[in-house]
């Protein structure tokens, strides 16, 4: 029997190696509250940071703890690395990418020194979320160990 009008599955993948953790978990209400969309975070074990989706890079923080993506579906997907790191000023992060570029899912976005960082005082837990929840259903996250650009995080389905 075919079900008909069946969304399809989309799937975000890990923007870091590491352990994958519940967003509620990060110690940033901003996040673990949901304030600005759901998702997953990341306790980094390597510097590198990959694309989660295949898209557009919209944004790129000039202090570089953060970048935006519009998926090539639409869905708006923030990485951020780290916690209260736009203190940093772009110490200890490298971009490998510009706005307009447009990014294969697990193509290195830039890296992040993450062992400089903790140094300096600052959580190196990374969050990626979707920020436009309303076209968003059924998001499913999944924590766990995590390779960066590879490992599934997030399933979801387009309303």
């Amino acid at each position: 029997m075919q079900l008909f009008g069946r969304s399809k599955k989309h799937t975000i993948v890990a923007q870091q190696t590491g352990k994958a953790i519940n967003i509620s978990e990060v110690p940033d209400p901003v996040f673990s509250d949901k304030i600005l969309g759901d998702g997953i975070a990341i306790l980094p074990t390597e510097n590198g940071v990959y694309a989660p989706v295949s898209g557009t890079i919209v944004q790129i923080a000039h202090t570089l703890h953060a970048i935006g993506i519009e998926s090539d579906d639409g869905i708006e997907v923030l990485v951020h690395l780290g916690i209260d790191t736009v203190k940093l000023n772009g110490e200890g992060f490298t971009c490998h990418v510009e706005v307009g570029q447009h990014v294969a899912a697990g193509e290195k976005l830039m890296d992040m020194d993450i062992r400089a960082i903790e140094q300096k005082g600052y959580s190196t837990i990374s969050p990626c979320i979707i920020t436009n929840l309303d076209v968003v259903r059924n998001l499913e996250c999944s924590p766990g160990s995590v390779s960066g650009g590879k490992t599934a995080v997030m399933n979801y389905s387009r309303q």
